[in-house]
């Protein structure tokens, strides 16, 4: 078994032909047609267990890759073990020099392919410092059946050297070519095919490890904020769709959350270096999502329409700042910064014990301000439903290190009865804000849509209930 350890770019088609006149290249290229055919059973035993299977064929060589997933918290850096060997047909072995064979069982018979990728490679050994990188340039399609989705991205693996010189390199590409943070492996695209098109991407189980340290759970967290980040990114690229623009933004909420989470272990330089930036997007990202969901309250009229107006204007700001070399290296400069302060973690406090004491923190902070939730000026009830959200992403980053039977009960309680509470401080906000949104864009006030103050004080009683329910739960983390 092997483990590799890579740095993938996603390019635009015309900026691989930059690319491929990059001075940093040198004029040693090997080039070659690929076309590899991954296989699984028809319910995707191998998809579930976190394992691709694949024989890739070049010339007249064929080799069976067998790869172990990362649960798909990679967020941008892939370190996966991997099983390499060579095989004399497209059909795939399977025996006990890999883990398929104890994983399928008798299923093994029933593997069949799921879908091919074609594409064009071109290599090049780099040298960068003391590091030697294999830097790999493909471009092609991935197929399933009837349906096909482009490939056209760049893959840095270290050969020699330490990570940093991934990044070393990957800073040098991004100053002439325009790139972007990849997250997503060949197999993923293939597996995407044989489902239905996503509309967003929502946030996936964090799964820590038990043992973890504080700064082993930390790097997971962020990983998997800045997957769900980039997935939403390029459906919004694609084709703008307001449910991709909530999801993008929730990820940012929740890398801005597990900073604050976290504060304490880090250096004050880390806090404060992405602060700004994720403060910037998310403030992009929520003016376009307040009017996204305004203009769901209103009814087809002149105000829908000066709304739909002002909505389009913000929309294409959105794209535009995401077109941005400041959006487009800001995944790629966290995930830096993760990767090279990795290995710090020795003589840190578990996991599970930091978890607890954070878990404890917020709760109590939510028990004592969220008190009489009616007295409270909009300012303050804003305040309350910022901790709350905070909050429920920390509950869901640390859900898994507190897996007894009683403590998942208690968790799906636990954040049921936080949920409710934030639905019904969400609707008093929308109650408080819709006329500072509509003042911002020059738009007349709706008096219906600020509410009247008998369904204010509904929504307020509502409120109350769900933090009294809340202030009686029992913590799962104890």
């Amino acid at each position: 078994m092997d483990q590799e350890v890579e740095l993938k770019l996603e390019l635009s088609r015309e900026a691989a032909d930059a690319f491929q006149q990059l001075p940093l290249l040198p004029e040693d290229v090997q080039r070659a047609e690929l076309r590899a055919i991954y296989f699984d059973t028809r319910d995707r035993q191998l998809q579930k267990s976190g394992y691709t299977l694949r024989v890739r064929k070049s010339g007249k060589k064929r080799v069976q890759t067998v790869k172990a997933d990362d649960g798909g918290q990679g967020g941008g850096i892939f370190a996966r073990a991997e099983w390499e060997m060579p095989v004399a047909s497209d059909e795939p072995v399977i025996d006990s020099r890999t883990p398929l064979a104890a994983i399928l069982g008798d299923a093994a018979e029933m593997v069949e392919p799921a879908f091919e990728v074609e594409v064009e490679r071109r290599t090049w050994i780099v040298k960068e410092g003391a590091a030697e990188i294999e830097l790999v340039l493909d471009r092609g399609w991935v197929r399933a059946g009837e349906r096909q989705a482009p490939i056209c991205e760049a893959e840095l693996e270290i050969k020699t050297g330490e990570p940093a010189a991934l990044f070393s390199l990957a800073r040098h590409i991004e100053a002439t070519v325009p790139v972007r943070l990849g997250v997503v492996a060949k197999s993923e695209r293939g597996y995407r095919l044989l489902a239905s098109a996503p509309s967003c991407f929502k946030a996936e189980p964090v799964t820590l490890n038990a043992g973890a340290s504080a700064q082993e759970a930390f790097a997971t967290i962020v990983r998997a904020c800045v997957r769900q980040y980039r997935l939403n990114e390029d459906l919004l690229l694609d084709q703008y769709d307001p449910t991709a623009l909530h999801q993008a933004r929730v990820a940012v909420r929740r890398l801005r959350s597990a900073l604050t989470l976290f504060k304490a272990k880090l250096a004050d330089q880390d806090v404060t270096r992405f602060r700004e930036d994720l403060r910037w997007l998310a403030r992009l990202l929520g003016e376009a999502r307040d009017l996204d969901v305004l203009i769901e309250r209103i009814d087809l009229g002149g105000l829908h329409e000066q709304i739909s107006e002002a909505r389009a204007v913000v929309h294409g700001r959105v794209i535009e700042a995401l077109h941005s070399p400041r959006a487009r290296t800001l995944m790629l400069d966290i995930v830096e910064w993760l990767t090279l302060r990795e290995g710090d973690s020795n003589h840190d406090e578990g996991a599970e014990a930091f978890a607890a004491g954070r878990l404890q923190h917020f709760h109590h902070w939510m028990v004592k301000h969220a008190a009489r939730l009616a007295k409270l000026d909009d300012e303050h009830r804003h305040e309350v439903r910022k901790k709350a959200k905070k909050l429920r992403y920390a509950a869901e980053f640390f859900a898994s290190l507190f897996a007894g039977k009683k403590q998942q009960r208690r968790y799906g309680r636990y954040v049921e009865a936080l949920e409710n509470l934030q639905d019904e401080l969400g609707a008093l906000n929308d109650l408080a804000s819709t006329g500072t949104i509509l003042a911002r864009h020059g738009l007349p006030i709706d008096a219906e849509l600020s509410g009247s103050a008998r369904s204010k004080k509904k929504l307020l009683a509502a409120a109350e209930d769900a933090y009294e329910a809340l202030a009686d739960m029992k913590g799962f983390w104890r």
